[in-house]
Order: C-alpha cells, then sequence, then structure tokens
C-alpha cells in the first residue's frame, strides 16, 4: 500500500491532518468555484439578478448534497475493502457505483430541465428575479451529469486514502468557472445565465481532467470493463450508507431551503442576503466539513482493518481541532459579517442584512465542529441510519419550526431566523453523544461475550 493510501498505520494526529488539509483545500476551492458566480454577479449585475443566482444556488447546492450523500457510500465501501485488502472487491463496487449514479445523472436532469420554472416558482423566488432563477436552475441542469461523475471520482479517491487528486481537479474547475464568469457576466453582461453557464463548463472540465489524471495514475483496486455492472452485494452495501446519508442532506437542505423561501417573501433584498450569507457560510464551515468527510476515510479503512481504537481517537483529535478552528471562524463571521458579505455584494442594505444573518452562524460555528466530526464517524462506522435521524430530527423538528416561529414575530429580521440552525445543532450534538455512548457500550459487551 503506498503513501497515499495508509490511513490505518502511524501517528493518528498526523495522518488525519494529513488527509484532511487537502480535503479542506479542495472544499476551499470549491467554495470559490460556487462563490465566484455570486461575488461576479453581485458586481458587475444588478439585484435581480443576484437574488436569481442565491434561489437557484440554493436549489442547486441542496442536488448536490444529496448525490455527495449517495456517493458517501462508495467511499465507506471502497475504504472498507482497501482497508482489509481486498482490491478485487473496491473494483467490483466503484463498477457497481458508476452504473447507480449514471441513472441518478438522468433522473435529476429529467427533473431540473424542463421543470426549471415550476421550481422557481415552488421557491417563491421574487418577481424581480423569477426569469433568472429559471434560468440559472435550467442551465445548470443541464450540467448535472458533470456534477455527478466529479463527486463518484472524488468519492473513489477519499476511499483510496487519495485526497490531492480531487484537489487538483477542482482547482482546475474553480479557474474555468471564474474566468467563464469575468467572460459572460462581466464582459457580455449575460447575468444569471452566464453565471450558469460557467459553472456547467468548470464541471464539465473537472471531469475530463479528473479521467485524464486517473489514466495516468497506478490505482490499488482491480478494474475492467466488465466491472460496469450492478452487483447484488455491491448495489446493497453502497446504497444501504449512501441513501440514508442523501436523505438527511436533502432534508436538511430542505429546511435550508425553507429559510430561503420565507426570507423570499420579506423581499428581494432579504433573498440576496441570505443567498451572500449562505456563500459566507459555506466557507466558515470549511473545517468541519473537511473533518466529516475525512474522518469517514479514516474510520472506514481502520475499521476495516479492525483497527477500532483508532477510528475512535480520531473522533477525538478532530472534534479538538476542528473546535479551535470552530472559535475563529464564529469570531469573524460574529464581528466581522460585514466584511464578509462585501466580498459578495456592493450594495448597503444587502450587506447589513447578510451580517445579521451571519451572527447566529457565527454562534453554530463551534457546534458545527463537533456536530460534523460526529456525523463523519458515524459514516465511517455505517451508522448511517442513525445520521439520518438525528439529521430529520435537527432540521424538521427544531430548524424548521425556530424559523417559521421566528418569521412570524412582529419584530422579526435576519438575526432570529438564522437562530434556527445553531437551535437545531445543539439539539443534534445531543443525539450523538447519546448514540456514541449507547454504541460503545453495545460493542464493551459484544467483546465481553466473544471473550
Amino acid at each position: 500500500m503506498n503513501k497515499e493510501q495508509n490511513l490505518i498505520q502511524g501517528n493518528i494526529l498526523k495522518s488525519l491532518l494529513s488527509f484532511a488539509l487537502p480535503v479542506l483545500a479542495a472544499l476551499f476551492l470549491q467554495a470559490m468555484y460556487g462563490a465566484a458566480d455570486l461575488i461576479i454577479v453581485g458586481q458587475f449585475a444588478g439585484t435581480g439578478e443576484q437574488s436569481g443566482v442565491a434561489s437557484g444556488s440554493q436549489l442547486l447546492h441542496m442536488i448536490t448534497m444529496v448525490i455527495t450523500g449517495l456517493t458517501m457510500g462508495v467511499t465507506v465501501f471502497v475504504g472498507d475493502a482497501i482497508g482489509s485488502r481486498r482490491p478485487e472487491r473496491a473494483g467490483r463496487g466503484i463498477g457497481t457505483g458508476i452504473v447507480i449514479f449514471a441513472v441518478v445523472a438522468v433522473v435529476f436532469t429529467a427533473v431540473l430541465v424542463p421543470g426549471s420554472d415550476w421550481l422557481a416558482a415552488a421557491m417563491h423566488a421574487p418577481e424581480e428575479a423569477f426569469v433568472q432563477t429559471s434560468s440559472y436552475v435550467r442551465i445548470c441542469g443541464v450540467g448535472t451529469v458533470f456534477i455527478v461523475a466529479y463527486n463518484v471520482i472524488g468519492a473513489v479517491f477519499r476511499g483510496i486514502g487519495d485526497s490531492k487528486t480531487p484537489l487538483i481537479t477542482v482547482a482546475i474547475a474553480c479557474v474555468i468557472n471564474v474566468v467563464g464568469d469575468l467572460i459572460l457576466v462581466a464582459g457580455f453582461g449575460m447575468g444569471a445565465a452566464g453565471a450558469a453557464i460557467a459553472t456547467v463548463s468548470a464541471q464539465a472540465g473537472s471531469v475530463l481532467f479528473s479521467l485524464y489524471f486517473i489514466s495516468k495514475k497506478q490505482l490499488p483496486f482491480s478494474f475492467s470493463l466488465a466491472s460496469l455492472r450492478p452487483q447484488g452485494e455491491c448495489v446493497k452495501a453502497i446504497l444501504l450508507v449512501g441513501v440514508p446519508i442523501a436523505l438527511q442532506d436533502m432534508l436538511v437542505q430542505f429546511s435550508f431551503l425553507f429559510i430561503q423561501v420565507i426570507v423570499n417573501n420579506m423581499g428581494v433584498t432579504a433573498s440576496a442576503a441570505v443567498g451572500v450569507a449562505e456563500k459566507v457560510c459555506g466557507f466558515l464551515m470549511l473545517v468541519a466539513s473537511a473533518y466529516m468527510q475525512s474522518i469517514s476515510a479514516f474510520v472506514a479503512q481502520n475499521n476495516g482493518a479492525g483497527q477500532y481504537h483508532r477510528s475512535r481517537k480520531a473522533l477525538f483529535y478532530g472534534i479538538i481541532t476542528a473546535f479551535a478552528a470552530g472559535a475563529v471562524m464564529g469570531s469573524l463571521a460574529f464581528f466581522g459579517g460585514s466584511m464578509l458579505a462585501a466580498i459578495f455584494s456592493n450594495e448597503a442594505q444587502v450587506i447589513s442584512a447578510a451580517h445579521d444573518y451571519l451572527k447566529a452562524y457565527g454562534i453554530d460555528c463551534l457546534q458545527t465542529a463537533i456536530l460534523f466530526c460526529f456525523v463523519g464517524y458515524f459514516n465511517g462506522c455505517r451508522r448511517t441510519v442513525f445520521v439520518m435521524i438525528q439529521g430529520v430530527v435537527g432540521a424538521f423538528f427544531v430548524r424548521v419550526p425556530v424559523v417559521y416561529m421566528m418569521s412570524q414575530l412582529e419584530q422579526a429580521n435576519l438575526f432570529l431566523i438564522g437562530l434556527g440552525t445553531p437551535i437545531s445543532s445543539m439539539v443534534q450534538i445531543v443525539l450523538c453523544l447519546i448514540a456514541y455512548r449507547y454504541y460503545r457500550s453495545k460493542e464493551k459487551r459484544a467483546a465481553l461475550a466473544a471473550g
């Protein structure tokens, strides 16, 4: 096993950080890739165009999160196979995953492209931004196949312990997207439509370069054209892990989409402000998100090798280091939200409203550092049904009711609406602590019975 896949030996913190840093860098570039649309549209187009990108990208982000959740099944499957030194099983799983996600790409494309107007209406897109929202969704829907392909390839690389190749491909995508935005939005004044075309072009470029790198890389699994067929055992294993995560991600993102719908009813300025704030939040949560993905891959490989103690220590180290980063990010959001929002918009009202929303996220940064590490650990342990349950509880039993109640207050503002997120995170952390203690006691009882 080469150095890139060696997550089952050596110093745990060093191994985790070495793997997580390229993941963090890739997520940063991916966030830049997504933020470029809003930044450039905010600087070179009107509030209507910016609101269209904000609403449309929120919907696309939900779909991307569903796809990413499903691909976690591939990451865990491949990581387990590599950790247990069964490369042929990893190849069968990858082939099965490609078939599954080809179907997923067709389904999402069939919904997004012809249904863009209906989706824009369902999101209560402001009248001034309706056409722009629909156009952004429709054009990005054409590129769904590239979103799916990129995430599948990234899932495979994380599963084998390679977090550097996805970093290179997302860096390429980021450059293509920024250049495309500058040409189409700033140069030709195409607004939301130009931003969407640039996004699709960047996704396509990323996939092509990923395939090129794969052709030049010696991979630690067996794969051939014969692997490209759904195999029952692999389908079951991938979906048992991926579907609960995807369902949880979809429902959680739906709750954030609900926030966007509530805010859209408050007017175009509030709509644009939440879109700006959500893009800033994408950067604030990068460390926690990197740990979630990294701990999942780390735990999958070490559990596959029977080294459960390394998995538990990785969770502990992840929480400590992510919490420290969360304190910095939270302070930046709470006290410097206006400065951060000004990167994405040059309108004073939008910036002020976005800062109000970001103050709530400043509180959540500390909690997310803990929550995401737990989620990564449970995903790697295949406890994805619990992950789904805690996510649904947080989204629909806490976040949505709190947001709705806050929006009904006479003095309702974006800070009060934003409080739904940290309140739900607090409840989810409690559920994770209870589940961790339960599963550990269950494991100890099983070990005593076996010994």
